[in-house]
């Protein structure tokens, strides 16, 4: 059965106020452009965005989060966007920052049903404040809970009609570990192929996690953010 999905209006119906959405990207690479321009057109409030970063100033989720629509961002990589400081500073959003692979393998936990893990990153630090201890083979761990969302938002460069994904080099990033970590999971993509047209060996995430496609028209250039189609 296809899952191709006629417009981002469509692509975000499951969208809810106070929802927690997962939002692929590393900066602006790998960010669902599209997705993300019809969650601006929508009208939700109180989100918590779980994400490297928030996008750039008046770029990608930097719109939304000058739009006041979210609540609290959850990343590693807040300052690509000073717009994030000066918000948090008056008062406007809630950060929690985690260290860039605690931020993956937190995702990767729960997509895999693992309640949580624990970890020597951040031992010592301000970052490992009034969360669980545990000294394991002599060393000092903290405990780091899973992380899921209602809805995760990423990108990937090729899909089958059945939502099986094939990403482009680093644009790749927290993608594919998103798509196994939420209840509705939206891929926005540059090319859409019918069944049996994409190599077993280059699907990375299998269309048993898909429950939408829809075709990009926001694509990133070297002149920055253009719109086709």
């Amino acid at each position: 059965m296809s899952k191709l999905l006629e417009n981002g209006t469509a692509a975000l119906k499951s969208v809810r106020t106070g929802d927690t959405i997962m939002v692929g990207g590393f900066g602006l690479i790998g960010a669902p452009l599209t997705l993300i321009d019809a969650l601006t057109e929508k009208d939700v409030k109180d989100l918590t965005i779980i994400s490297n970063n928030l996008g750039e100033k008046g770029k990608g989720l930097g719109i939304l989060l000058g739009q006041k629509k979210i609540k609290k961002g959850i990343g590693s990589y807040f300052t690509s966007n000073r717009d994030v400081g000066d918000a948090y500073r008056r008062g406007e959003i809630k950060l929690e920052l985690l260290p860039q692979g605690t931020l993956s393998e937190s995702i990767r936990a729960g997509g895999a049903g693992i309640g949580g893990y624990y970890t020597k990153t951040g031992v010592g630090t301000e970052l490992a404040k009034n969360k669980e201890e545990r000294e394991i083979n002599g060393e000092l761990y903290i405990f780091e809970p899973a992380i899921r969302a209602n809805v995760a938002l990423i990108r990937a460069w090729k899909a089958d009609t059945l939502g099986n994904l094939v990403y482009y080099k680093t644009a790749r990033n927290f993608n594919p570990v998103m798509a196994t970590a939420a209840d509705v999971v939206i891929a926005e993509v540059d090319k859409i192929v019918e069944p049996g047209e994409l190599s077993p060996e280059e699907i990375v995430t299998p269309h048993l996690f898909v429950d939408g496609i829809l075709l990009a028209t926001k694509i990133l250039t070297n002149e920055g953010v253009v719109t086709h189609g």
